[in-house]
């Protein structure tokens, strides 16, 4: 369920792509929602990335489709990820191990991280490129708590 539940998202957020572009904010979480699939996201407050390396939307959601009450996490990195290499997360001190697929990372274990989230002051993702590229995104957790209330009360 969660495969086709991914499968979906990718290809509802192909449409609204400039809603999407104009909801997400660096620094906060907004709550976004449409006929199909409701979500929360934000934009990194900061990466470190080697000088001259460009990539494409860097962010991280939490979604839920056609009012199915499991919440998922997606964080897209902007380039492909490097096969058969984990995507590093942290929060705060603790870490998780999340898969790539193209240029997303997901997790097995969706609950425990979004505990981790609303108790947590920052995200750090920890990533390596196709090419060999490693890239670090730090995003802030304030508001996260609330923005995902409403996600679960309003979506």
């Amino acid at each position: 369920m969660k495969i086709l539940s991914q499968l979906l998202f990718f290809v509802f957020l192909l449409f609204p792509a400039s809603i999407f572009s104009a909801n997400i904010e660096k620094g906060s979480w907004n709550f976004v929602k449409e006929d199909n699939y409701c979500f929360i996201g934000s934009l990194p407050v900061s990466s470190d990335i080697p000088e001259g390396k460009i990539r494409g939307d860097v962010y991280i959601l939490v979604y839920r489709i056609n009012k199915d009450t499991d919440t998922i996490v997606q964080i897209n990195f902007g380039y492909p990820y490097k096969n058969e290499e984990p995507v590093n997360i942290r929060i705060d001190k603790k870490n998780y191990e999340f898969y790539a697929d193209q240029d997303s990372a997901w997790t097995n274990n969706d609950s425990e991280v979004i505990y981790a989230m609303k108790k947590g002051n920052n995200l750090t993702v920890f990533g390596i490129s196709s090419r060999g590229t490693k890239t670090i995104d730090t995003y802030t957790l304030n508001g996260f708590t609330a923005a995902y209330n409403k996600l679960t009360k309003d979506c």
